[in-house]
């Protein structure tokens, strides 16, 4: 019986080796597949973790076939207001999007927003108007799930909600002190989402309940981080903005620093967004009062710093929160949303 060549050995010892490499890749790569399968699972069952999101919603937008709207021009539009930032974040006017091409990229996502709203005391008296000017404009045609915080749960009032919209009362504790309830916001906001959001929510905008609803705000408010710009300061110079201008404070911000103020009675975006800026301005807030300082507007200070470092993705001009006792001003084609005339005296505790 010949004798089997060497080389012929050598070849055999390589394709074994070859093949055993091959099938420990094989295995290593089905045990990564596998693995990544599990925690997949794991995030989306496992509501323990606070810092697990579901992302659900699509980053691109996708219009549907054949939709006709009127031609788009870079030439052509509103002059007498700025629509864009400095960082190339859109400033959202009366004017400058397609609600009807909006809502048709949005619709098919089936999106859910969530909503906040604060009723702790006397403002318990605004809660009917909110709710029921929030179902004549608010995310109309979509998945809309309000959240009222309040200590009078027995009073709120029952309000008929189209079908896919809901309610639901968050009991909270009362306060001798207007600032800790105002304080208090952001704590509150993140725990919701943590505990109850999100899973189950892809947006979220936190808003004043002394304010109702005067015309549509919907899809076009959409984004990562939405701020909303003060309508008390929007023509200002920064140096009049009332910044925390105390260096102690974690709410400082410097002069000269400083993009636009934003309200603290309307802001939102994406639910692991709004997520992060609540418990940011949460630490800071807690960390102020360890040493003795409140912010002069509480969690609208901290906001502010908040958004001056973490750039809004969007930014909503003063129609998503104007203010009743204003007159228009021209560049104000529009109020969305605003605040109500009210004496601060009779509704506030102290």
């Amino acid at each position: 019986m010949p004798l089997i060549n060497g080389k012929a050995v050598t070849a055999v010892l390589l394709i074994a080796l070859l093949l055993v490499i091959l099938y420990c890749y094989v295995s290593q790569s089905y045990r990564v597949v596998l693995s990544f399968q599990e925690k997949s699972k794991a995030t989306e069952d496992d509501t323990s973790d606070p810092e697990a999101f579901v992302t659900r919603h699509e980053l691109h937008l996708v219009s549907p076939d054949h939709l006709r709207y009127k031609q788009p021009s870079i030439v052509q539009g509103r002059t007498d207001v700025v629509a864009v930032t400095p960082w190339l974040a859109p400033v959202v006017w009366e004017g400058t999007f397609d609600s009807g091409l909006l809502d048709s990229i949005y619709r098919p996502k089936n999106i859910t927003v969530a909503a906040t709203v604060f009723a702790v005391g006397k403002y318990i008296m605004f809660l009917k108007d909110f709710l029921e000017t929030a179902e004549k404009y608010f995310f109309v045609g979509f998945r809309v799930h309000v959240y009222v915080f309040t200590d009078r749960p027995n009073e709120v009032p029952q309000v008929k909600m189209a079908a896919g919209r809901q309610l639901t009362v968050m009991p909270v504790p009362s306060s001798n002190r207007w600032q800790e309830i105002s304080a208090r916001r952001m704590e509150l906001i993140q725990m919701l989402i943590e505990k109850k959001l999100r899973n189950h929510t892809d947006y979220i905008f936190c808003l004043d309940v002394d304010s109702k609803f005067h015309g549509r705000w919907g899809t076009e408010s959409l984004g990562g981080l939405v701020a909303v710009i003060h309508p008390g300061y929007y023509r200002n110079e920064r140096s009049k903005f009332p910044y925390e201008r105390r260096p102690a404070s974690r709410a400082y911000v410097a002069p000269g620093e400083g993009d636009f103020y934003y309200c603290g009675g309307a802001f939102g975006g994406l639910l692991q967004e709004v997520h992060l800026l609540a418990k940011t301005c949460r630490q800071n807030f807690e960390a102020d009062a360890k040493v003795g300082i409140e912010a002069a507007w509480q969690e609208e200070s901290h906001l502010n710093r908040y958004m001056w470092i973490n750039k809004p993705s969007k930014v909503l001009s003063p129609e998503y929160l104007w203010q009743d006792f204003k007159s228009k001003n021209p560049e104000i084609q529009i109020i969305r949303f605003s605040g109500v005339v009210k004496n601060y005296a009779d509704i506030r505790p102290n």
